[in-house]
């Protein structure tokens, strides 16, 4: 089994990914694999274009379809972002939104975990906003004895946030014990759920 880790600041080593490393060695204490994708600092957002309804993947060739082929293999996301503005950092919020329009198939059904890292505030609005592509795409939400948050302007501060440490830890612990349990699950005969037609309803009438 494996987790995809999304590193959604600009800055490849920094704050964010202080964090993620910490999930990621969780995850692999327990048996999971474990990669961090880092997306760079320049991802665009959604064109609205409606391309990727019949291309299958963004019309935009950047990080959004390198991850569209990593989730076909992965068996669960941890998405991480830091707070700008009490929110995740544009790039981010871009990414996520072409990832879940293009591939959001591929990540259905499919434990998600989000992690937020800031100086002082605005990670329970950034989490909110993160979590809510999973609550529409059908994924389990995995969390931690906490809000997945930490804090810090560099990495050596948030790895003095010795809270904060120890909820990415159990976050890790989490994500694998829901992955071995769907795992057992699905040996055990137990199927995916039902899914229907989907409707949409316009209140514009």
């Amino acid at each position: 089994m494996k987790v995809l880790l999304i590193n959604g600041s600009p800055h490849e080593k920094g704050c964010t990914y202080t964090a993620l490393a910490e999930v990621a060695a969780a995850l692999e204490r327990e048996g999971i694999a474990a990669e961090i994708m880092h997306i760079g600092g320049d991802v665009p957002g959604c064109r609205a274009c409606g391309a990727c309804r019949e291309l299958g993947r963004c019309v935009i060739g950047d990080a959004v379809n390198e991850a569209a082929e990593k989730a076909e293999a992965a068996d669960g996301f941890v998405f991480g972002a830091p707070v700008h503005y009490a929110s995740p950092n544009g790039s981010m919020l871009g990414f996520l939104d072409r990832l879940f329009y293009s591939a959001g198939r591929t990540l259905a059904f499919k434990p998600g975990a989000a992690v937020a890292s800031a100086r002082r505030a605005g990670t329970t609005a950034s989490l909110d906003a993160l979590i809510k592509y999973f609550t529409i795409s059908n994924m389990p939400v995995v969390s931690s004895r906490y809000w997945s948050m930490v804090h810090g302007c560099t990495p050596e501060q948030v790895r003095e946030d010795l809270e904060g440490m120890q909820v990415m830890r159990q976050l890790g612990r989490n994500m694998a014990w829901l992955l071995k349990s769907i795992d057992a699950g699905r040996r055990a005969g137990i199927l995916m759920p039902e899914t229907e037609t989907p409707v949409f309803t316009s209140f514009i009438r």
